[in-house]
């Protein structure tokens, strides 16, 4: 080949790979699909990637708008309101077209969290009755794909797909019930976007801005650290010592007919979903763009051990999302701690009580919401199966507060505590007709205590919405709590049927105070 003919074949590379960048396809993050359901009566957004400066034009429902994507081949743009309904087409097309059909519009919510949002419909109580049943073509159903990163990525692994008994059963079951409570009452469209992981804390939901911005998170940012220094000494030590004794055992226990030990986990790395903001990366931050109604969640469980630091860890993890959304202070609603473990037969202290009130502190945040289970757990089974009640218990402070539903949002708050002579009167709100106990049976689960601060079991009488709380041995009560325990035997409900929240009214050192 000559000089000449070399030169042309070398401009014509580069002429291929200049229109390659300029013309590069369209694309969309995967929350952004056929059969999604898209925020009604706010503006949306759809956004994607294409080639630096490219335009991109998106139609739906007779709205048309154009865009140019930035140096870094971003863009996005605003849709204005739309109201329920549907079913819509969208075209997003700039150097190529995408067509996306079956979209609804309704109420989109992300549900988010541990081991209990993540259980599945087919493992909860009357999973075959439940999946048989699933057949609501305008519930949406969408699961992020599970994941860890140390920095903040722009998409996640999913797509949608109408609620079906084909799709229903793998399915998050509180995610699940609370979106057909809600499509029951309200007669739209939902679209439900499950992103949880099983034994997570929150702190791995936070991001890492947020966890730095504040000093009381600085113990457990240096311990992940210290973690992740310690790793290839730690990952040495597994492979070379801990998984050669595992084995051995393995084996002599298959000699003898035994049940092989459980192999031991390996030491956390950077890769860890228990490192703080990894989930937060790869599981919330590619899905703020996309609008929503609000939040559940379901977690606590992994925090138990550090209740106290939850107290500002878990309003700054709303707060966090509330910010990086841009919504303002859309409804979060997240579900107390089941009761759970042996039962104790006096009053003690208890980091699961701990952690409740943690959860229960969390109300004085504006546009947030507690569904109570304290009645429903299983001593046994940290993952209760009737997640029909829970759905709906978190689905009822939905409908009441966020779309101004006549229906009760809670059972029974503690409000305040009077002190009358030898006996102590706890005030409540949410009581919906009076406070009563299922059976009509005398009141469990109150404590009292005078200023030696040793709690004895009282006797509890209701009147009104007044629960009158006192005991032989305490003569001058100061401080009183209720369902104060990891499984508490307690019996308050609301006139609607719902139970009390444990409370305390003493703000004493816990036994969670220390940990960080």
């Amino acid at each position: 080949m000559n000089r000449d003919a070399c030169r042309f074949a070398l401009v014509a590379v580069v002429l291929v790979l200049s229109t390659g960048l300029v013309c590069a396809d369209v694309r969309l993050p995967a929350v952004i699909g056929d059969g999604m359901v898209l925020q009604r009566d706010i503006e949306t957004h759809i956004w994607g990637w294409a080639a630096a400066g490219e335009e991109i034009t998106v139609r739906i429902a007779g709205r048309e708008v154009s865009v140019s994507a930035d140096e870094e081949g971003r863009w996005k743009v605003s849709l204005a309101p739309m109201a329920a309904g549907g079913p819509h087409e969208m075209t997003v097309a700039g150097a190529n077209t995408i067509t996306l059909g079956n979209i609804m519009v309704g109420e989109v919510w992300v549900c988010s969290g541990q081991s209990n949002m993540q259980m599945a419909v087919r493992s909860c109580y009357d999973a075959e009755k439940e999946i048989a049943a699933a057949d609501y073509p305008d519930i949406r159903l969408f699961s992020v794909g599970l994941k860890t990163s140390p920095t903040p990525l722009e998409d996640v692994a999913g797509k949608w797909a109408p609620c079906s008994p084909e799709t229903v059963p793998g399915f998050s079951a509180t995610a699940y019930f609370f979106g057909r409570h809600l499509h029951q009452q309200l007669g739209v469209p939902v679209g439900l976007i499950n992103t949880s992981w099983g034994g997570t804390p929150a702190e791995a939901w936070t991001s890492g801005q947020a966890l730095e911005a504040d000093p009381e998170f600085a113990p457990l940012l240096a311990r992940w650290e210290q973690i992740l220094a310690d790793y290839p000494a730690a990952k040495r030590k597994y492979d070379e010592e801990t998984v050669p004794a595992w084995e051995k055992a393995a084996e002599q226990a298959k000699a003898e007919g035994k049940e092989a030990p459980r192999k031991p986990n390996p030491p956390a790395d950077a890769a860890s979903p228990h490192r703080p903001a990894n989930l937060y990366n790869a599981m919330i931050h590619p899905l703020i763009d996309f609008a929503i109604r609000g939040a559940i969640w379901y977690q606590g469980e992994s925090n138990a051990g550090r209740a106290y630091q939850y107290r500002r860890l878990f309003p700054a993890m709303i707060l966090d999302w509330r910010r990086r959304w841009g919504q303002g202070d859309f409804p979060f609603l997240f579900v107390q701690l089941a009761n759970y473990m042996a039962r104790k037969p006096d009053p003690s202290e208890s980091a699961w009580a701990e952690l409740r009130e943690a959860q229960l502190r969390t109300l004085t945040f504006p546009n947030t919401g507690q569904a109570v289970i304290i009645d429903i757990g299983d001593a046994t089974d940290i993952h209760p199966k009737n997640k029909q009640d829970v759905g709906k218990r978190l689905a009822l402070w939905a409908l009441n507060e966020t779309y101004g539903r006549d229906v009760p949002r809670s059972g029974p708050l503690y409000g305040s505590l009077t002190v009358e002579g030898n006996r102590a009167r706890v005030h409540f709100t949410d009581t919906d007709g009076g406070l009563k106990t299922p059976d009509g049976s005398a009141v469990t689960g109150f404590a009292i205590a005078g200023e030696d601060r040793k709690f004895v079991w009282a006797e509890a009488v209701i009147e009104g919405d007044t629960v009158v709380v006192s005991s032989s041995l305490v003569p001058r009560p100061i401080a009183v709590r209720y369902a104060w325990a990891d499984n508490p035997e307690c019996n308050l409900y609301s006139g609607a049927d719902l139970p009390a929240s444990p409370f305390r009214s003493d703000d004493w050192r816990g036994v969670t105070i220390n940990s960080k």
